[in-house]
């Protein structure tokens, strides 16, 4: 018997039968935890799984269904894709996010919190290698779309509005211009918010970035039934707090499902090749091929056609400095703090 994965607490799973919406626990073999030495955790939301009943009072059962049953996942399907990271906690391991996703909605902002642009570079590259089509989401636009709109606990000055406004701008010609779609959205004036319901629709779907970043708002203004936890920034440190405790898919009243995640600190880059990185910049990608040597790192190599798309700015310096950084970072990353 196969289902979806839709809830998972540490060694405790839900799942359902998409797209029906019936819900039953499930527990994991001990066997599958020590085969995937690799992963912090071996089965994610999203992830289809073959299970079976097991007799109630087996060694490890944990819970029951509604109709009494109780279920063992034996094994995960290939994957069609995934989301997937270093673990911040245990270099060598990494953590998957959610799989078999049809779209991701990296949700990012530029005031209350700043994302940084590192973070984003290293969270679309995954996305790119892993075969997960992504929007961009640049919430909390009614920040710099309206005149005196709250930033935390204060009100911004005409001044500082226009200012986000001008890095508004400046995203939006990075990104769109690497390929990407940027969609301004706001959970309080409903900005483009039926766009998004109209891209969620009968899809499944993750919202996932920072803490603070106003992901649980998007998902609750889409479906107010769903109430999901949301919190204020700090005023202090214009960060946010993580009010997602798991990650879980939840089903939207205007069809589809939607999964919401914990916020995200760091994004660390899982099982890439340097020679292979440009070829996950869309951008860089559109013009090696006429780099004077195949392969190219766009480093130091004469003749390099990146390099010179960066000098005439047809590819931003941004994004040329991030994947440079790429290329030196370490086993893992971690965005830096205020």
């Amino acid at each position: 018997m196969k289902a979806t994965v839709v809830k998972h607490t540490g060694s405790h799973y839900l799942l359902s039968k998409l797209p029906e919406w019936n819900l039953f626990p499930a527990v994991i073999k001990g066997k599958m935890r020590l085969e995937d030495l690799e992963s912090t955790n071996p089965i994610a939301v999203g992830d289809m799984v073959e299970y079976e009943e097991a007799d109630s009072g087996r060694e490890g059962d944990t819970g029951n269904s509604a109709d009494g049953r109780m279920c063992i996942i034996k094994e995960v399907m290939p994957r069609k894709n995934c989301i997937i990271r270093k673990s911040t906690n245990l270099s060598r391991q990494n953590h998957v996010i959610a799989a078999n996703l049809d779209r991701v909605f990296l949700t990012v902002t530029l005031a209350d919190p700043q994302v940084k642009l590192q973070f984003i570079d290293r969270f679309l590259v995954t996305c790119e290698a892993y075969g997960v089509p992504v929007t961009i989401l640049l919430n909390k636009a009614d920040i710099y779309l309206q005149e005196g709109e709250a930033v935390g606990s204060k009100k911004i000055s005409e001044q500082e509005r226009k200012n986000i406004k001008v890095q508004a701008e400046n995203f939006k010609n990075i990104y769109c211009g690497a390929g990407y779609e940027v969609l301004e959205v706001s959970a309080i004036t409903g900005l483009n918010m039926s766009v998004l319901e109209e891209e969620c629709k009968n899809r499944v779907v993750l919202f996932s970035g920072q803490s603070g970043v106003g992901k649980s708002s998007l998902i609750n203004r889409m479906d107010p039934n769903l109430d999901l936890k949301t919190a204020e920034i700090s005023a202090a440190h214009l960060q946010g707090k993580h009010t997602t405790t798991f990650y879980q898919m939840h089903p939207l009243a205007t069809g589809g499902f939607v999964i919401d995640t914990p916020g995200i600190r760091g994004f660390g880059l899982v099982n890439f090749k340097k020679e292979e990185l440009s070829n996950y910049f869309p951008e860089m990608l559109r013009v090696e091929n006429n780099c004077r040597f195949a392969p190219c790192t766009h480093t130091h190599e004469p003749g390099c056609a990146v390099k010179v798309a960066v000098e005439k700015g047809e590819i931003s310096a941004e994004r040329y400095y991030s994947y440079l950084a790429m290329l030196e970072e370490d086993t893992k990353y971690r965005a830096p703090e205020d």
